[in-house]
């Protein structure tokens, strides 16, 4: 998606420990106009893949993964990163490391939301390392729900994440791809 990068290179910062800043568009401040277009974007990525239900990680992927949930028309569910009073019943649960909080979490979602019957599309703004996507994978596996893909809307390439689902057969489409990155300069993938 051209303007992903555009957006990148004209709004976004690159941060000591190789962080990327955009929350003028993507993660505190949304440009909400640019967000439908990418949920639009992702729902035309994996039109023919069935989706019955979108999954993301709170807080950064909620907006992105319910753009797309409602260009889809089907629900999104969010893993939330700590078991708390509001979720209830059994769950099921895996191991994240947060890239940018350098920390780990224990991600949950109620078995109510997720199950054997659901066709799942992981969705996530960053796609790094692949730690939260393993994560969510782990979190479906545990269902038994059928993963269809993945959607990030800005992949770290650099750092293989995407590389190596893609290498156990998986579909991984992201909106832009960052072959490398330093304080200053980003280049894309072609």
């Amino acid at each position: 998606m051209r303007m992903m990068e555009e957006k990148i290179l004209s709004e976004g910062s690159v941060l000591p420990g190789g962080i990327l800043k955009v929350g003028s568009f993507l993660n505190q401040q949304i440009d909400t106009c640019f967000l439908k277009e990418i949920g639009e974007e992702i729902a035309r990525l994996f039109s023919n893949d069935h989706v019955t239900k979108i999954l993301t990680i709170e807080s950064s992927g909620i907006a992105i993964a319910a753009a797309a949930g409602i260009a889809m028309g089907v629900p999104m569910v969010f893993a939330k990163k700590h078991k708390s009073s509001n979720v209830d019943g059994e769950v099921y649960s895996a191991l994240v490391h947060s890239f940018t909080k350098n920390t780990d979490y224990n991600v949950v979602v109620s078995r109510d939301y997720l199950t054997g019957a659901d066709r799942v599309l992981l969705v996530d703004d960053f796609l790094a390392a692949g730690n939260a996507f393993n994560g969510l994978l782990e979190l479906c596996r545990q269902a038994g729900a059928e993963v269809v893909g993945f959607s990030a809307a800005i992949e770290k390439g650099f750092q293989r994440g995407g590389d190596k689902l893609r290498e156990k057969g998986y579909k991984v489409e992201s909106l832009a791809v960052i072959g490398s990155m330093t304080d200053s300069e980003i280049v894309f993938r072609t």
